[in-house]
């Protein structure tokens, strides 16, 4: 918010009565990542820094590649002490265009979604692999993002689909009953006509999917009560992928849309959604 009401000074830039103010403001949210705002040496000058616990991770998985190309000139060669990666707005340089302004305000306000969109667009390039005839047996990687504390994603990409495991914990027994309820429901909802066609979604309790059992961390684990796994698998067509949508564009089948509201606005946030609108011949050739 300090950022936008920042740039919307030079948005308004005749309106007299706006002037840049001193700031420094830090908020955390429910994943841990750290945010800070703030002007250490002009108001002019605002630095956005972040941390979060799974950012190595990410590197990784080329999450610096992705940084550079959508915040390059702001992308600054120094780091806040304490924090992953700063950008820094100079007010005094910003786009001349208002609508270039609020475009760069949108994509700031995304950066958490699309750090952590990274390592699917990677499986998304993986997955196509199994289509080069130059690259007969691929050996895709197995991507783990510790998002929180004792909780993770894994991501890896397969002969005919990308598939996605959240781990889940409730340490409570309440909590536990409630949440293999409400996760049951992506297993219980491809029940519904109106969206068979929807990506696989399993859940399991205690015992992890076979796609990452083998991992010691997972094996350690044993039978405990307070764990969970979702997994969610959808076959990628991958002639009708390369026909009718744009190299860049890397998004799993549109069918997507037809889980049930919570699962689908958690995929659409990823930054590979953004440009999803120039495959809607794609979903149109599904129905």
């Amino acid at each position: 918010m300090s950022f936008t009401k920042h740039v919307n000074l030079q948005t308004n830039k005749y309106d007299n009565s706006l002037e840049p103010t001193a700031l420094d403001a830090t908020v955390v949210d429910f994943d841990g990542v750290v945010y800070r705002i703030s002007t250490p040496t002009s108001k002019n000058v605002i630095l956005f820094s972040l941390s979060w616990q799974c950012f190595p991770e990410l590197v990784k998985w080329g999450v610096h590649g992705m940084l550079k190309k959508e915040y390059g000139p702001y992308f600054s060669a120094e780091t806040e002490n304490g924090y992953n990666f700063t950008l820094e707005f100079n007010l005094k340089v910003l786009p001349e265009a208002k609508e270039d302004r609020e475009e760069l305000v949108n994509k700031v306000s995304l950066i958490k979604r699309n750090l952590l969109a990274q390592p699917f667009e990677r499986a998304f390039v993986q997955q196509r692999q199994f289509e080069d005839e130059k690259q007969p047996n691929p050996t895709p990687d197995l991507m783990q993002i510790q998002y929180r504390e004792q909780e993770a994603i894994y991501i890896q990409a397969q002969h005919d689909r990308v598939t996605v495991i959240f781990s889940t914990l409730f340490k409570e027994e309440t909590d536990r009953i409630i949440g293999r309820v409400f996760l049951q429901e992506f297993v219980d909802a491809r029940r519904h006509p109106t969206i068979q066609n929807a990506p696989q979604v399993l859940y399991s309790n205690k015992e992890p999917p076979l796609e990452i059992r083998h991992l010691p961390e997972l094996q350690s684990l044993g039978d405990n009560e307070e764990v969970g796994y979702v997994t969610f698998g959808h076959p990628v067509p991958s002639s009708l992928y390369k026909t009718r949508c744009k190299r860049g564009n890397h998004i799993p089948n549109p069918t997507l849309s037809r889980l049930p509201p919570l699962s689908y606005k958690m995929f659409k946030s990823l930054h590979a959604f953004e440009n999803a609108s120039t495959c809607t011949s794609f979903s149109e050739s599904l129905e």
